[in-house]
């Protein structure tokens, strides 16, 4: 009948509706459309006056940043940043690194970086972003790696181009900070050669015994052909 076959099209309808997941499930907070009235916007990252733990691969990940949103960055800004490099304190954007924030400058447990920027009817004039080498976990205090480093200057990055928290874990511009690596870069960088030797010496090592046990294994069968037929 017309009318049951209709009532069982609606309810499977609305079945499908209640399985698929929302489209824009997450909410996102953004501080400014257009935050800057120029380009390109300069950047002055100081790697002079560093914390005792700093590592020079941290400035890599800052570039690698810079370079994130330019290409598009999570796809959130209303335009297109160009960055430009500066000796000048005078700088749009200035990145500086601190030991720890929790010691250095009273920030909450679990900050990792901020940015602070400042405004000229209602434009940013500058925006001074400051990242920390390491934090605590535990009684330890423990240093980040490089794939941190990259994750939270894009985060601060993303602050200084006009962008709020995000609720969706996946972005970067999520308000949470993890240690996704404990490879502590300074120590990387001091030992390098020492475990590119250990890591050929151990893959030679393993060549060896193969073909040692391919040796043993054809005298053995060729012992058995011979004596136990």
């Amino acid at each position: 009948m017309p009318q049951m076959k209709l009532l069982r099209i609606t309810l499977l309808l609305l079945l499908v509706l209640s399985l698929t997941p929302a489209a824009c499930a997450y909410s996102y907070e953004r501080i400014l459309d257009e935050p800057w009235d120029h380009s390109p916007i300069t950047v002055f990252i100081d790697d002079e006056n560093v914390p005792l733990h700093y590592s020079p691969t941290y400035y890599t990940q800052v570039e690698k940043s810079l370079e994130y949103w330019e290409e598009g960055g999570n796809g959130k800004l209303a335009y297109t940043p160009v960055f430009e490099f500066t000796n000048s304190e005078k700088a749009d954007i200035r990145i500086r690194w601190v030991e720890n924030l929790e010691n250095i400058e009273g920030a909450p447990a679990g900050v990792a970086g901020y940015a602070k920027p400042h405004l000229v009817n209602g434009r940013f004039v500058r925006v001074d972003i400051v990242l920390e080498v390491g934090n605590y976990q535990g009684r330890g205090w423990r240093q980040y790696g490089d794939g941190t480093m990259l994750a939270i200057s894009k985060h601060e990055l993303g602050h200084a181009l006009g962008l709020g928290h995000s609720d969706d874990p996946r972005d970067i511009m999520y308000p949470e900070y993890e240690l996704r690596d404990d490879v502590n870069p300074l120590l990387l960088s001091k030992y390098a050669s020492l475990l590119r030797t250990g890591a050929l010496a151990a893959l030679v090592a393993l060549l060896f015994i193969g073909i040692s046990w391919r040796s043993s294994r054809k005298k053995r069968k060729k012992l058995e052909d011979k004596y136990l037929k």
